[in-house]
C-alpha cells in the first residue's frame, strides 16, 4: 500500500513539473519594424535650422565676371515637423543676393562693366523670400530607420515668394543705400541635406540647392527663369522625442497538438515503470558506503525566456557569492551561461549565452571581485539535459569553483 502510494506521488510530482515548464513560455511582446512606426505627439519632433552660404548665378553673360565675383552670400533659418520617420515638412525665411551682367540695363544696375571693348550693365538684387519645403529622409526610406544613425541623406522641394531689394541712388547720381524693388517673383527649389547628427538633438548638415527665380533680369527683357546654385552649412536643433517606436506585438509560443500530448504521456508512463524499477532495486540493493558526490556549483542564477537581465532578488545573492569568492582570493570560478535548444535560432541563444554569462560578470566585478579569479565561458548544450519538458531550467548561469 506504502509502494503504491510513493509511486503515485512522485507521478504527481512529475506531471506538476511538466506543467510548470509548459506555463513558462509565457507571451513575449517586443516591438516589431515590419508593421511600421507608430506616430507620436505633435509636440514631438520639431526642429529649427539655422543656415549660411554662396550661391552662384547663371545668367548668359555673367560667364565675363571673374570666377570670385559670381559667387554672392545667402541664408536662411528653418522651422519644421518630421511627421514620420520619412516625410517632414519645414518653413522658414530665406536672404538672397543675385549678382549679374546685361547689356541692356537691368533691374538692381549698379554700373558698368567693360571686357574686350564690350560694355556690361551689372546689375544686383537683394532677395528677400518665404519658403515651404516638403522633405523625403532616403536613408530612412531606403536603409530601413535606426535611431543612432549619424548620416542621413534628406532631398526637398519647394515654393516660395521673394520680396526684392536694389541700389539706390541720390538726385546727383551716387549709390546711398538699397530701396524697394518692384518685381516680387515666385521661386521654386530642390536640394539635397547632407545631415551629421552630432547627438541626440542636435546636427550638422551640407545643404546643396538649386533655386528658380522667375524675374524681369533687365527693364527691356521679358521675365526669364534663371537658375541660382546654393550650398549651406547649417546647424540643426531637434525639440522634445526625436526617435520613433514601433508598434508592440505578441509572440505567441506554439500550442500543443493532441500528438504531442500523447507523446508526453506516454514518455511520463515510460518515467514511472522506470521509477518502479528503480524502487525496487533501491528497496533490494544491500547497504552500499557513501561516495562523496561531485561538488555543485557554487550558485545557479536562472532567467525567462529571451532575457538576460538579472532580477533584485539575483543581484543580492551574487552580492553574497562576491563575498565568498573575495574572503578566498586564490580560488578561481568559471561562470558559465546556458541557454535552452529548444527555442529560438542557434545566433539568438549563442548571443543570450554570452550576455546571461557577461552580465553576471558585471555584477560580480562592480561589488569588488578580482577579475583575474574569474574564467567566462559559454556552454552550447542544455544544462538539464532532461527533455523539453524542463527547458525552463536550461536558461541559467552557473558559477563553480575551480578544483
Amino acid at each position: 500500500m506504502k509502494k503504491s502510494i510513493l509511486l503515485g506521488f512522485v507521478a504527481a510530482l512529475f506531471m506538476g513539473q511538466s506543467a510548470m515548464a509548459q506555463s513558462a513560455q509565457e507571451i513575449v511582446y517586443v516591438e516589431d519594424p515590419s508593421q511600421g512606426y507608430t506616430f507620436n505627439s505633435f509636440s514631438s519632433n520639431w526642429f529649427v535650422s539655422a543656415e549660411g552660404g554662396m550661391n552662384y548665378y547663371f545668367d548668359r553673360d555673367n560667364s565675363q565676371r571673374d570666377f570670385m565675383d559670381r559667387f554672392s552670400p545667402n541664408a536662411g533659418i528653418w522651422v519644421g515637423k518630421w511627421f514620420s520617420p520619412i516625410v517632414g515638412l519645414r518653413a522658414g525665411a530665406n536672404f538672397t543676393q543675385l549678382k549679374g551682367l546685361g547689356r541692356d540695363g537691368g533691374v538692381g544696375w549698379y554700373g558698368e562693366f567693360t571686357k574686350d571693348n564690350v560694355t556690361y550693365d551689372k546689375y544686383r538684387r537683394n532677395e528677400f523670400g518665404a519658403q515651404l519645403n516638403a522633405m523625403v529622409n532616403l536613408t530612412n526610406w531606403w536603409c530601413g530607420y535606426r535611431p543612432g544613425r549619424v548620416y542621413n541623406a534628406i532631398v526637398y522641394a519647394g515654393v516660395g515668394y521673394n520680396w526684392q531689394y536694389v541700389p539706390s541712388f541720390d538726385k546727383k547720381g551716387m549709390r546711398d543705400g538699397w530701396e524697394r524693388g518692384g518685381d516680387d517673383n515666385l521661386t521654386g527649389s530642390v536640394g539635397l541635406i547632407n545631415n551629421f547628427n552630432l547627438n541626440k538633438h542636435i546636427a550638422l548638415y551640407l545643404d546643396v540647392r538649386a533655386g528658380l527665380y522667375t524675374d524681369e533680369v533687365s527693364y527691356v527683357d521679358p521675365r526669364k527663369n534663371h537658375i541660382d546654385l546654393q550650398a549651406y552649412l547649417g546647424l540643426t536643433y531637434n525639440f522634445n522625442k526625436t526617435t520613433w517606436s514601433a508598434p508592440i506585438v505578441p509572440i505567441i509560443p506554439e500550442i500543443p497538438n493532441c500528438d504531442e500530448v500523447e507523446a508526453r504521456l506516454q514518455a511520463a508512463n515510460g518515467r514511472i515503470a522506470d521509477l518502479e524499477r528503480q524502487l525496487r532495486d533501491c528497496l533490494n540493493r544491500p547497504v552500499q558506503t557513501v561516495v562523496e558526490a561531485e561538488e555543485g556549483p557554487l550558485c545557479t542564477i536562472y532567467y525567462t525566456i529571451g532575457s538576460s537581465r538579472i532580477s533584485r532578488v539575483d543581484n543580492k545573492v551574487l552580492n553574497a557569492v562576491s563575498s565568498v569568492m573575495k574572503a578566498n582570493p586564490n580560488q578561481k570560478y568559471t561562470v558559465c551561461g546556458y541557454a535552452d535548444n529548444y527555442t529560438g535560432t542557434p545566433a539568438i541563444n549563442d548571443r543570450l549565452r554570452k550576455a546571461r554569462a557577461n552580465g553576471v560578470e558585471r555584477v560580480l566585478l562592480r561589488n569588488g571581485v578580482n577579475a583575474s579569479q574569474l574564467d567566462v565561458t559559454t556552454n552550447d548544450a542544455n544544462l538539464f539535459g532532461e527533455g523539453k519538458e524542463y527547458v525552463s531550467l536550461d536558461r541559467a548561469v552557473t558559477i563553480k569553483a575551480n578544483k
